[in-house]
């Protein structure tokens, strides 16, 4: 599938992700973000992040400081941004359950992102819910890339099959 030649067009108050950058922005979030998994907040912050990227719905990133410490392991493996640097994976385990790899960060990150520093993302199809304000995202298709989607952002996104080559 080629890139679409028709991006939806972004209503008032609406953001298209075909006019975001690449290189991808920093952009901090006034938002709330939370996290739930397991039947428990296990993320809550006013102190966030969101990176735009062409193509991709918005990925937040929460600072550990207002992550439950207690819920998160390290997971094996690690992937490589050209933007971010290298990310490692977080294991959440909470009343029992587990959800391999359902977050990432950056410990390292390149220097147009060391603000993110000491914070992680979730993918939303990893855990039960994700918010921004009072909005329940929708998780991004696909097993690699972790945006979340809210009624803010039109697409179509990348993630689904048959768009890896945009």
């Amino acid at each position: 599938m080629a890139r679409p030649t028709q991006p939806e067009k972004p209503g008032p108050g609406q953001e298209s992700v075909w006019d975001y950058p690449r290189p991808p922005r920093l952009e901090r979030v006034h938002a709330r973000l939370r996290v739930e998994f397991a039947g428990e907040t296990i993320a809550d912050t006013m102190d966030g992040f969101r990176v735009l990227e062409t193509s991709h719905p918005p990925v937040y990133y929460i600072p550990r400081a207002d992550i439950r410490a207690d819920v998160l392991t390290h997971a094996p493996g690690q992937s490589f941004c050209e933007f971010k640097g290298v990310a490692r994976y977080w294991t959440l385990t909470v009343n029992g359950q587990t959800s391999e790899r359902a977050g990432w960060s950056y410990p390292t990150p390149t220097p147009a992102f060391a603000q993110i520093r000491d914070h992680i993302a979730f993918y939303a199809s990893k855990v039960e819910a994700c918010w921004v304000g009072d909005e329940r995202v929708q998780a991004q298709d696909g097993a690699f890339y972790g945006g979340w989607i809210t009624t803010k952002v039109v697409g179509p996104f990348k993630g689904a099959p048959g768009t890896m080559g945009w």
